[in-house]
């Protein structure tokens, strides 16, 4: 019989539609991830697996998992996973894309408008008693209204973003490894170098996943060229980011400040010094968080991988 290993807590109705077809073994803890040794003991005997971004599956995840058919990782993202390998050894890699590019694209505006009008900052101040009076320049913010706005990844989730600027009047400039024509037509957005992008964008967000050639991409002379009152969103990954030389750059007023959904290190260390900055707003990965989205994301992974252990094509394979 086939085995499926669930490496987090989720609903028992998914949970119930994986044993239709399998026995299921799952770490029953929400937000604590499964021991690295418990892991790959469990996956010696299976044939499926549902992670999350927590999970590495290398070569000795892979190693272990001499009868693995299919990982079902619960992420747009999968620079977890040695997919290369994965396929190497005839295991389907799958992701969730598509069912998360609006809620994310959400979170992204709202960060950034979070930040533009010193939200976090506000309701601290209140908390904190200190609203005792009134004066005309009281926690004054940044207006995204007909701002210049540069999107570094004009992928879906960077589209659903520009869509949603288009009632703010924004101006949008944006950079790709490649031009995306469609985008340019359908949201008025215009491709420019990624130098161009960092010296005029007003708000500069990034929604690339972490490759080779995006890793430490926002680095000391990227931030060193932006606007002294740019800010800078960053709902992609985390090691895009140089988190040393942003952390340089606000503390030097090259950028006014910066909202951050992903990090090198994730959960962040309370020692960051980004957790100590009045201009930092840090969230906890919380891109894809609505009740709904989560729900389509487990869902698919679970389609995925009933998908394939019938013996049919998953619906949104990965490969290297």
């Amino acid at each position: 019989m086939d085995k499926v290993v669930v490496t987090r807590q989720v609903p028992d109705k998914f949970i119930k539609q994986l044993e239709t077809i399998a026995q299921v073994e799952v770490w029953n803890e929400a937000f604590t991830p499964m021991p690295r040794e418990q892991f790959l003991n469990a996956i010696k005997d299976a044939t499926a697996c549902f992670i999350t971004l927590t999970e590495t599956i290398d070569e000795e995840a892979i190693n272990a998992a001499p009868h693995l058919k299919v990982i079902a990782n619960m992420a747009v993202g999968y620079d977890n996973i040695d997919v290369q390998l994965a396929n190497d050894h005839k295991i389907v890699v799958t992701n969730t894309p598509d069912v998360l590019t609006e809620t994310t694209a959400e979170l992204g505006l709202s960060l950034m408008l979070s930040v533009a009008r010193r939200i976090v900052e506000a309701e601290r101040y209140v908390q904190d008693g200190q609203w005792q009076s009134w004066s005309p320049y009281l926690l004054a913010g940044k207006d995204l209204y007909r701002s210049k706005v540069g999107i570094f990844g004009m992928g879906d989730i960077g589209k659903a973003f520009a869509k949603r600027l288009k009632g703010f009047e924004a101006n949008i400039m944006y950079h790709n490894r490649s031009r995306n024509e469609e985008a340019e037509e359908a949201l008025g957005a215009l491709y420019v170098s990624f130098d161009t992008l960092l010296k005029h964008s007003d708000f500069i967000i990034c929604t690339v996943p972490l490759t080779a050639e995006t890793e430490n991409k926002f680095d000391s002379e990227a931030f060193a060229k932006m606007k002294n009152d740019a800010i800078f969103i960053n709902i992609g990954r985390g090691a895009v980011v140089d988190e040393s030389a942003l952390v340089s750059a606000l503390v030097n007023n090259q950028i006014l400040a910066c909202g951050l959904d992903v990090l090198r290190e994730e959960p962040i260390q309370m020692d960051h010094p980004l957790l100590g900055m009045k201009n930092a707003v840090v969230v906890p990965h919380i891109g894809s968080a609505s009740v709904v989205t989560r729900n389509k994301m487990i869902q698919l992974c679970v389609d995925n991988i009933k998908l394939v252990l019938n013996g049919n094509t998953a619906k949104t394979a990965v490969k290297a």
